[in-house]
């Protein structure tokens, strides 16, 4: 039975970057077969000019690539695609190679072997976060940064500050929720998803990333206001 890629979206485009034929082609056709325009790249300076050329919602990566290291290639991505999810494939299991595909601006990633099911799930999770619409709010000024959640804004002092998606999204709950305790799962709920499976690492390697660019986009002048860790719980913005 197929399943449809998630609702509001038209055939979401994937980039697969994969050397390995089996799971290359394992990955296309049930993709293709589950509501996805998938392309195959084998190479990461082949997906490098894909990329160039067509606009993608969705890019599967994997890190083991025969011409550069994939680490150089969701950087590259990221870079100049900022709304593109990322979900790095990887045969390394060690938390230091999750955390530094993480930081390179994946959004996920699954250890392989894996399931095509629970990447599918994976995936519909993400991009059905990105089509529901914020409802119209007004701006939230915290010390001297504003966030516009329905412009998709981060402004200090009125420059803008350039997040992730995910990134964002979790300012976004926060602020919200700002001066209030706000648990572990209450994020990867309404960041990720209510049915998300799997580790949380995500969460942290994102909050490390958003701290890292509030800060340097602060310096020593600017006001911004305080993201506390409430250990075994979860975070507090200070209002």
């Amino acid at each position: 039975m197929r399943t449809p890629a998630t609702a509001g979206l038209s055939r979401p485009r994937v980039l697969v970057v994969e050397d390995d034929d089996t799971i290359g082609r394992h990955l296309e056709t049930g993709l293709r077969g589950n509501g996805y325009a998938p392309v195959w790249s084998r190479t990461g300076s082949a997906a490098l000019a894909e990329a160039a050329r067509t606009p993608y919602d969705v890019l599967l990566l994997d890190l083991g690539l025969p011409d550069m290291d994939g680490l150089d290639v969701a950087r590259t991505l990221r870079a100049g695609h900022p709304d593109l999810l990322i979900v790095v494939l990887t045969a390394r299991t060690d938390d230091i190679d999750v955390i530094a595909g993480l930081d390179a601006g994946a959004d996920d990633y699954l250890v392989k072997p894996f399931s095509l099911s629970v990447l599918l799930a994976r995936l519909r999770a993400h991009l059905r976060r990105r089509v529901v619409a914020a409802p119209s709010q007004e701006p939230v000024r915290l010390a001297d940064l504003v966030l516009d959640v329905s412009a998709r804004r981060c402004t200090l002092h009125g420059q803008d500050i350039v997040l992730r998606p995910k990134e964002f999204d979790l300012l976004a709950v926060l602020a919200r929720h700002a001066g209030e305790a706000v648990s572990r799962e209450t994020l990867m709920g309404e960041v990720w998803d209510e049915n998300w499976f799997g580790s949380t690492k995500t969460l942290d390697v994102t909050m490390a990333g958003l701290r890292r660019r509030l800060t340097e986009a602060a310096g020593v002048s600017a006001r911004l206001p305080r993201i506390t860790t409430l250990r075994g719980h979860g975070y507090r913005l200070e209002p």
